[in-house]
């Protein structure tokens, strides 16, 4: 990797209005080491293509309707094969046992796909332990070695950040893949009446990249969101010009970017990241930001109290960004649980972007999350500074 150029003029300029001492920073050649996580729905489709390919009967499972309470939501992915090994989760574990047995017993999709229903009567209710009432309808598609291919892209397509349509005929089994530009949800197109489907039924399902979590800086809330956030299925993303941080990183399965943010946003972030700026030194925090607000990043954070917010914003108003690029930026960050340790902070943080994922429509997805009951103070930015 290349040299930093130094930071720019205009850049160090409004940084030394706003900060009465500045240390430089000591920056190294850029270096990036890497261990990436799989996201739930690649690996399914890995194993899935790896199966195919050494010629093994296999399968692939998806949800594509729920009916009252269920444990897992539509969309959700699960390959098996006649070995009885499995990859994914259609139930967190009520059906998936049943589901393989009826697969290897040849009484399910043998040639064909086939639309199942779990929980239709009260014995599925009693038997597989499914929340009352609930119900999951899975369609379970025999994957032939002719289908490799379209596997094969779909994974290639995956691995590049990039989202793509698979439209299925549940009567005759027939794929299709097209390229998309975004996630959608999935449908389950024509006529079809519990089990029975008409000729027309179609499964169409976008699949796309994992969720990106970027963090600016290494430091210790860095270290507890890079740690949580493998359990929510982020690949993350540690940005830090100081080698000294990067050299001390402790938490493994994160990608870690010796390199100035601005630059490391323009390569990393896209629709499906969330950036994130956690140093509290301006001179990093808001070069990254400034490069975040005009990307197509589904979230922009910083942590700082409500004081050091409005300070951010006002420099960031020099810095060539309009007035709605900066409106997108979320600081105070984080849900306002009161939150003071960084193990709480990063905690606040995850919880704020679930429920943004979520597409929840409370009031906790306002901007700045300050219900009036909740003080500055209580923030978990406060604790940090």
């Amino acid at each position: 990797m290349h040299n930093q150029d130094p930071i720019p003029a205009t850049f160090e300029a409004v940084i030394d209005k706003f900060m009465q001492q500045s240390d430089n920073i000591a920056l190294e050649p850029s270096s990036y080491r890497c261990c990436f996580m799989d996201n739930a729905d690649l690996e399914v489709l890995r194993q899935l293509q790896q199966w195919v390919s050494s010629g093994q009967q296999a399968w692939l499972c998806t949800v594509v309707k729920t009916w009252g309470s269920s444990p897992r939501p539509i969309g959700s992915l699960l390959s098996c094969n006649a070995e009885g090994q499995m990859m994914g989760s259609l139930s967190g574990g009520c059906i998936e046992d049943d589901l393989l047995e009826k697969l290897r017993a040849g009484e399910l999709a043998t040639d064909k796909p086939h639309l199942h229903i779990y929980g239709a009567s009260d014995e599925d209710v009693e038997r597989f332990q499914l929340p009352c009432g609930g119900q999951l309808h899975i369609v379970i598609e025999p994957i032939a070695r002719s289908a490799l291919d379209d596997i094969n892209q779909m994974v290639a397509r995956l691995n590049e950040r990039q989202c793509i349509t698979r439209t299925v005929d549940i009567v005759s089994g027939a794929m299709n893949l097209s390229e998309a530009d975004r996630l959608a949800h999935l449908q389950l197109n024509g006529e079809f009446d519990n089990e029975a489907v008409g000729d027309d039924t179609q499964l169409v399902q976008t699949y796309g990249p994992r969720h990106q979590l970027f963090l600016i800086g290494a430091g210790q809330v860095s270290m507890y969101l890079a740690d949580f956030a493998r359990a929510l299925d982020y690949h993350v993303v540690v940005c830090d010009p100081r080698a000294e941080m990067i050299d001390q990183w402790p938490v493994e399965g994160a990608q870690l970017v010796n390199d100035m943010p601005d630059d490391a946003v323009r390569l990393h972030a896209d629709a499906f990241s969330a950036v994130i700026a956690l140093t509290h030194d301006p001179r990093i925090d808001d070069m990254g930001l400034m490069e975040a607000l005009k990307t197509d990043a589904f979230f922009v954070g910083a942590m700082g109290s409500t004081r050091t917010s409005a300070k951010r914003r006002e420099r960031l108003k020099l810095l060539d960004l309009s007035d709605e690029e900066i409106a997108r930026l979320h600081g105070p960050v984080g849900l306002p649980i009161g939150s003071k340790t960084p193990a709480e902070i990063a905690i606040a943080i995850l919880g704020q972007l679930t429920a943004l994922r979520a597409e929840s429509k409370t009031d906790l997805l306002n901007a700045d999350f300050r219900p009036s009951n909740v003080t500055t103070e209580s923030r978990a930015e406060v604790a940090a500074g």
